[in-house]
């Protein structure tokens, strides 16, 4: 054999080595086709696995620009509340309303407010959590307002740490359960406290939505450096306090305390359960994390890889818990919405919130921005729509 061929030989071993290594890495890599995390990312692998049984996960996709949406306006909505209202503090630019949410591999389900309300008649539906899913409580509210029967009262009604909206005609309540811990904190009264929370006390707050039909929680954005642990109750002269800077072990502690609960309390027949992944966020020194990140944005990012800073940690945590609870027999949907609601960075907030309200036309401080809550109608109506496919499906 010539010198020539036999260095060929020696060569081709070499190149299949090479392209087999290729192959192995690129499993490794995002899936820029379908814009969802892939194997070196653990948060997703199991959560998309439930997603895509029946053949295709509703948060893998594109936003498309569709004049067609939203499906209702800020003005036209009595019950949107006076945190989310974009317009009405200054926002003139609309566009960021017109864009729905397109699955890869599917189509979602036009969000059809009868039908919802049929499936919830004689039925309670409670948020459980903190401002987004208050965010998510308040556009639900304002996607079925078009279809209440004339005689409902449109009055949202608050007991305690419960607000709801009954519809009589449907026997249907439809609920947000402020908890931004979900355990027992000082934070609870909705006034930011000093984030003192009972790691191992959820009965309080338990006791108002055990009876519920559907459940969905979500406890990321008050989660800090620097909470305190209290052992004992508040008020009692034998508690004891410890500040912590590492708040992942306490995360940890206070799912398990979730997990348990659900385990020993929750009827398996009759309550369906969801857990809300991390909305993003944009770094900043605010208690929200805002900075000037979002202002002045108007259009989604639109590259595929695109993957802003969120709570890795802590969401790997809940998908563990998720796990436990099934292999107990105990199922929990996982609503990630955080990879589709990371490209909108147009849809924030920003300025146009509750805190300038009565600037009128004067600057606003784009420092102050809220990169973390969204405009109404806005991302959450996506939310809200997947939600919606879940409640119909079989």
């Amino acid at each position: 054999m010539a010198v020539g061929e036999k260095n060929m030989v020696n060569f081709f071993p070499i190149v299949a080595l090479i392209m087999f290594a290729i192959s192995i890495a690129s499993l490794f890599r995002l899936d820029k086709t379908i814009n969802v995390v892939s194997l070196d990312n653990p948060i997703f692998s199991k959560a998309q696995a439930n997603a895509t049984k029946n053949g295709c996960n509703l948060f893998s996709g594109r936003w498309i620009y569709d004049t067609s949406y939203p499906l209702y306006t800020e003005g036209n909505c009595s019950l949107i509340g006076d945190i989310f209202t974009c317009a009405k503090y200054g926002r003139k630019d609309s566009k960021y309303q017109n864009w729905r949410w397109q699955p890869h591999q599917c189509d979602l389900p036009r969000f059809n407010a009868t039908t919802l309300l049929e499936e919830l008649r004689n039925k309670k539906l409670i948020f459980v959590g903190d401002s987004l899913n208050q965010n998510q409580w308040r556009s639900l509210l304002c996607l079925i307002e078009p279809y209440l029967p004339p005689t409902t009262n449109k009055t949202v009604v608050l007991e305690g740490n419960l607000k709801k909206l009954y519809v009589k005609d449907y026997n249907t309540t439809i609920g947000l359960y402020w908890s931004p811990y979900l355990v027992e904190s000082d934070c609870d009264k909705k006034m930011p406290g000093n984030r003192t929370i009972r790691m191992n006390s959820i009965e309080k707050h338990a006791r108002h939505w055990s009876d519920a039909d559907i459940l969905i929680f979500d406890t990321f954005a008050w989660w800090r450096p620097n909470v305190t642990i209290l052992w004992g109750s508040f008020g009692s002269p034998n508690a004891v306090y410890k500040k912590v800077e590492s708040y992942q072990r306490p995360y940890e502690i206070v799912l398990n305390t979730w997990s348990e609960w659900l385990e020993y309390h929750i009827n398996r027949n009759k309550t369906r359960i969801f857990f809300a992944s991390a909305s993003p966020l944009r770094s900043g020194k605010s208690r929200w994390g805002s900075n000037a990140g979002c202002y002045n944005e108007t259009k989604p990012r639109s590259d595929d890889i695109y993957w802003r800073s969120h709570p890795k940690d802590l969401m790997k945590a809940v998908e563990s818990a998720i796990e436990n609870l099934k292999e107990k027999g105990v199922k929990v949907d996982y609503l990630n919405i955080t990879q589709l609601s990371t490209y909108r960075q147009d849809a924030y907030l920003s300025v146009y919130n509750l805190g300038f309200k009565d600037i009128g036309l004067k600057p606003r401080n784009p420092a102050k921005s809220d990169c973390l809550h969204w405009c109404l109608p806005g991302v959450p109506d996506v939310w809200n729509q997947i939600l919606y496919a879940y409640i119909i499906k079989p």
